[in-house]
């Protein structure tokens, strides 16, 4: 397997995950179901923008899609893996009527562990379902650096061995732990960090997305001039300047890349290092304000309600209670 390209492997080293939350899933043939992550986001960690979701497949066979989109088959030992908590559906071998989760599980808060058990007592699929926060740019919905929902088949070899422990230990905790109370060993974290690297080694190159643009010979020296000063008042000029390109180009690659224009995608990193500095600092709305290149807070407060549907004070909050 070949190595992760370092741009990445930087930004997996550097990864932070958070909150490790994990329940058994039973599931016997036929069965499917649909699943609104936004809601039970909002009832496992409230203020979260999303939750990463990772599903271990420990027995069994399944299928899982991103709503809209095609479909993943995953065996005994698969990893899937939907990094921004968008909506999906999943199901069996056989085909089977759909049945929203939150119809096969309690409402949260939940005084012991829940188990889902669906089906119709057919032929057996359990699965671990593990939920992680994280306000990495990697996560980040707005960025979409992986696909919605991918399929990780761990290969032979040592990585194989040690997700397979990290999978027993899943299903230990799953077993023993309350859902509620976050795991306080790194074990889910590093799980997950090792599935991404496998995950990147065995991709093709995506030709849209964040980590295209990491490796996009004219975006990458715009991007790391932007990500080097993000307080500058950076014009469309002057990226293009550091990529040696024409105003045209490189706003065109910025759109045909990562979705957004330059000053726009200016404004998203903007509002990532908001998060952090709000997250994990005191200082004021109006420092941090200041420290990634708004003469106003109220420029700023309206720019972090626009892309986070609350003001940064508000945010800080909500973080906090967590």
């Amino acid at each position: 397997m070949e190595p992760t390209p370092t741009p990445l492997r930087g930004a997996l080293e550097n990864l932070h995950l958070d909150g490790a939350i994990f329940f058994r899933a039973e599931f016997t043939e036929n069965w499917a179901f649909e699943s609104p992550l936004r809601d039970l986001t909002q009832a496992l960690r409230p203020g979260a923008r999303s939750m990463i979701l990772f599903h271990i497949v420990a027995a069994g066979r399944c299928w899982i899609s991103a709503v809209g989109g095609e479909k993943h088959w995953a065996e005994s030992g698969d990893v899937i893996v939907l990094p921004y908590g968008d909506d999906y559906l999943m199901g069996g071998a056989h085909p089977a009527e759909v049945v929203p989760i939150l119809n096969l599980m309690a409402r949260p808060p939940w005084d012991t562990m829940p188990v889902l058990a669906h089906g119709s007592g057919g032929e057996r699929t359990d699965i671990v379902c593990g939920h992680m926060y994280s306000d990495d740019p990697l996560f980040d919905p707005g960025m979409r650096a992986f696909p919605s929902v991918f399929v990780v088949r761990v290969p032979d070899g040592p990585a194989a061995q040690w997700v397979a422990s990290s999978i027993n230990y899943a299903l230990e905790v799953s077993t023993d732990s309350l859902p509620a109370a976050p795991s306080s060993t790194r074990l889910p974290e590093l799980l997950l960090t090792e599935v991404l690297r496998i995950h990147l080694a065995a991709a093709p190159m995506a030709e849209s997305g964040w980590i295209a643009a990491l490796h996009d010979r004219v975006l990458a020296p715009a991007m790391a001039a932007l990500h080097a000063e993000p307080e500058r008042r950076w014009t469309v000029a002057e990226l293009a300047g550091a990529s040696a390109v024409s105003r045209s180009v490189i706003d065109q690659r910025f759109r045909d890349v990562l979705g957004l224009p330059p000053i726009r995608y200016l404004t998203e990193w903007r509002m990532h290092l908001a998060d952090d500095l709000l997250r994990t600092t005191d200082l004021s709305v109006s420092a941090i304000a200041r420290r990634i290149g708004y003469d106003a807070e109220e420029a700023f407060s309206r720019a972090f309600r626009r892309s986070r549907g609350s003001s940064p004070g508000a945010w800080r909050s909500s973080q906090r209670r967590v």
